[in-house]
């Protein structure tokens, strides 16, 4: 297939564009720069250079495609994502094409056993993924939105919140009390999760990448044999951010039964036993 992908040269889409041309595919990287022109090019994709949040260039380009993947971020991701959203509905419109797009896990708030077809209540800090993504789901584009769990892998991620900031006492500092729970999931896995919907021949809706082991924020600090020590949310909210810490302080579980079902299956099963490799 020809897929156009945005972001490919970012964390999360220079994983799925591996995963896309070894699988064989054409890839359209939408990229900003002559240098990362250059780097998807060396790499077997095609480069456009242009701006993906110009929605009439980007359904120029989609016109010659047979699938979209959207996982490019900006300053401004409402306006970049609905800009993306409109490009897809004027061309894929009525027609077998396939769009998938990033959503995340935080969009579905807190819980213990979250399903991937559960209503989104999201923090603030993705609120407005939601009616875009809604618009999507509820559109005439074949759409498919992947719920990333906490992305790790590839020295990436938010990984280094919780391992790698320290207070001058030498223990690190916890996001809140570090009794939260997080899904996870790691990188190469995820960019596997993506090529296995854009090649499936419907629209899945929500789907939830997870590696199935949530695990909490505390018992992933102390797994570095470094004292970790408890941060009143006051003081999260204040070193992070208001809407970003209580994007990090939500308790979440989640399995990802629709992934599965299409057959998909993380190889890498623990963030623990990632740190452990490293």
């Amino acid at each position: 297939m020809r897929i156009l992908l945005t972001g490919a040269t970012g964390y999360i889409g220079s994983a799925v564009c591996g995963e896309l041309l070894e699988a064989g595919h054409d890839i359209v990287a939408v990229v900003r720069s002559t240098e990362a022109a250059a780097r998807v090019a060396e790499r077997g994709a095609r480069p456009a250079i242009g701006d993906a949040g110009d929605a009439d260039w980007l359904a120029g380009l989609l016109v010659n495609t047979d699938a979209a993947i959207h996982t490019a971020a900006s300053d401004d991701p409402e306006r970049l994502n609905a800009a993306v959203a409109d490009a897809v509905q004027l061309v894929y419109a009525g027609t077998a094409r396939r769009f998938v797009l990033t959503g995340g896990i935080w969009a579905y708030g807190a819980g213990d056993d979250i399903r991937d077809d559960d209503a989104p209540a999201p923090v603030d800090l993705v609120a407005w993924r939601v009616p875009i993504e809604d618009r999507l789901l509820a559109g005439p584009v074949s759409t498919t939105v992947i719920a990333p769990g906490v992305v790790y892998g590839r020295g990436g991620g938010l990984l280094p919140i919780v391992v790698d900031t320290y207070r001058a006492d030498g223990a690190l500092a916890l996001v809140g009390d570090g009794s939260q729970h997080w899904t996870w999931v790691h990188v190469d896995d995820l960019a596997r999760l993506y090529r296995v919907v854009v090649e499936h021949p419907e629209a899945i809706g929500r789907v939830i990448a997870a590696d199935g082991s949530p695990v909490a924020v505390r018992t992933l600090a102390e797994s570095t044999g470094t004292a970790a020590t408890a941060e009143p949310v006051a003081s999260t909210r204040e070193r992070l951010g208001a809407a970003f810490a209580d994007a990090l302080l939500l308790d979440q579980s989640a399995y990802g039964a629709k992934a599965r079902a299409l057959g998909w299956e993380p190889r890498h099963a623990s963030v623990i036993g990632e740190l452990a490799r490293a």
